[in-house]
């Protein structure tokens, strides 16, 4: 096959007019492209006179050594192999034990049931078709339940997202991500678009469709049961305690692939006292900022916004005193979600459904912290940072899971908020209108004011009087990492920090390319 690049079309193009484009660049006739298949599909809307599309084609032809002779460079062959999973000896020995459900754990643990490795899997959490009414009873009550919420269940805290595919890394394992995604019921667009995503409510029966498919090939998958403990011998990991509602069990095992998420701060401590080397990392913290959908789309799109899907955005700025704001997780026609997985302590995030049809979107604004920023030097001393502003946060929301929030033009002004504006806040249970000063940083707070105006002439009217800031968001990434070697082993022989949880991922994709890594790992070891 060969790949050709930055075909640019109209906006209303269809599979003939990309067949007509490549048979012109390539001076040949359509009836000589045997196969077409779009591998990128971009919008170009940096002039807003001139929006239209960018596609990635590849093609299988005729004769292609004749079409990039004629194709003046614009086409190269395309030669890209397939993932393929190591060859391995014949597992032996007790079933490894994967410890998390999000997309590390689940990834690690179907590549190596694919591959002749049945393995169990320990979930803290519920199946997720209990966990959305789990869910769903919290934003409505405000009663959260600690064992079932937006971190902890089957899918991990990215199931109560927009089920966002995109990454900055280029593993080949990612294609293998996006097609599995694809034949677990996710639309065959992710596989292709430049910003594709899932949506939360087509994202969690790909999560079950997995399951399912994992119990099918022999995996013993365990609901409601939590990693609390460790066996060591000789520095060499022999088995694991499980915690469930009947009581205390031990695994044997020589083999534990370790995804529990960034939100497991018991088992962070669990681990910390069983000599497993970790250390503090950066991340983020800040707000969710939330718009008009119309108004951003109008200003990034201009004519064309009605004709495109709800845009987006990825803004970010660098101050003179070092600091940087920048947005993260925009869900488009998405709502702002209660995230909290502690009693008391007060959490954000955000969430789109598959069509992004809502009135509204928003983003974390964020800012970056670093060790320096914490209270102490130890491994959990992020841990500590997170609780006591979201702690902070609870009480400036009044109790209840209610959020703080402030309108941007207050916020500037540095006067609390009495009342909304134009823009409903679609937080359940509902916002509190204060200010967001009494649960932020200092230096938090004065670099997202700093930010907004300049962050305004990118996308005109991201700093509106009116747009609705939410607090607080603090789970951007792990406060930690746990520290593994050139085998992905932590210095406990047997044990495999995987994914987001322990450091190495931030976000779906680099989550279960993280998770197949791992999994390669094990039967290496």
């Amino acid at each position: 096959m060969i790949q050709l690049s930055n075909l640019r079309l109209p906006l209303d193009a269809d599979r003939e007019a990309l067949e007509k484009r490549a048979a012109k660049l390539l001076h040949i006739s359509r009836r000589d492209i045997q196969e077409l298949q779009v591998v990128k599909q971009s919008i170009d809307a940096r002039r807003k006179q001139d929006v239209h599309l960018v596609y990635t084609l590849n093609l299988r032809l005729a004769d292609e050594d004749y079409a990039l002779r004629r194709s003046d460079g614009t086409a190269k062959r395309l030669e890209k192999p397939a993932y393929q999973f190591p060859a391995h000896q014949p597992w032996q020995g007790d079933r490894p034990v994967v410890a998390g459900m999000g997309p590390a754990g689940l990834f690690a643990a179907l590549t190596l049931a694919r591959n002749g490795v049945p393995v169990t899997v320990l979930e803290r959490g519920r199946p997720v078709e209990q966990r959305q009414q789990d869910v769903e009873r919290f934003w409505q009550t405000g009663v959260l339940d600690t064992r079932s919420n937006v971190q902890f269940g089957e899918g991990g805290a990215g199931t109560f997202s927009d089920g966002k595919l995109t990454t900055g890394t280029h593993d080949p394992r990612i294609g293998a991500v996006l097609d599995t995604f694809v034949a677990f019921g996710a639309p065959e667009d992710v596989a292709y678009s430049f910003r594709p995503h899932v949506g939360t409510d087509v994202l969690r029966q790909v999560v079950s469709n997995i399951r399912r498919e994992l119990i099918a090939l022999g995996c013993d998958v365990r609901f409601e049961s939590q990693l609390t403990g460790l066996d060591i011998a000789g520095g060499q990991l022999t088995g694991v305690e499980v915690t469930t509602p009947k009581g205390v069990e031990r695994l044997t095992t020589n083999h534990l692939i370790l995804a529990p998420g960034h939100s497991a701060r018991d088992t962070f401590s669990m681990l910390l006292s069983h000599g497993i080397a970790m250390e503090p990392k950066p991340f983020a913290v800040g707000v969710r900022i939330e718009h008009h959908q119309q108004a951003i789309s109008q200003a990034q799109y201009g004519w064309a916004w009605d004709r495109l899907p709800p845009s987006d955005y990825h803004l970010s700025c660098h101050l003179p005193d070092g600091r940087s704001a920048f947005s993260f997780c925009v869900c488009p026609g998405g709502v702002v979600v209660a995230s909290a997985s502690e009693q008391g302590h007060l959490v954000t995030n955000g969430m789109s459904y598959r069509a992004r049809d809502g009135a509204n979107i928003n983003g974390g604004f964020l800012v970056g912290v670093t060790p320096a920023d914490y209270p102490g030097s130890d491994p959990l001393a992020g841990v500590r940072f997170q609780q006591q502003w979201e702690k902070l946060a609870f009480e400036l929301g009044g109790g209840g899971f209610r959020a703080p929030a402030q309108l941007v033009g207050d916020f500037l002004a540095k006067r609390p908020s009495k009342t909304g504006g134009g823009v409903a806040p679609t937080y359940r249970p509902g916002v509190t209108w204060t200010g967001l000063d009494g649960c932020l940083p200092d230096y938090v707070a004065g670099t997202l004011r700093s930010a907004l105006p300049l962050l305004n002439r990118k996308v005109h009217g991201f700093a509106h009087p009116e747009a609705v800031l939410t607090g607080i968001e603090s789970r951007s990434s792990s406060p930690l990492r746990v520290l593994r070697d050139e085998g992905l082993q932590a210095n406990i022989r047997g044990i495999f920090p995987c994914g987001e949880g322990c450091g190495y991922a931030g976000g779906i994709v680099s989550a279960a390319v993280d998770g197949i890594r791992v999994a390669e790992a094990v039967v290496n070891n």
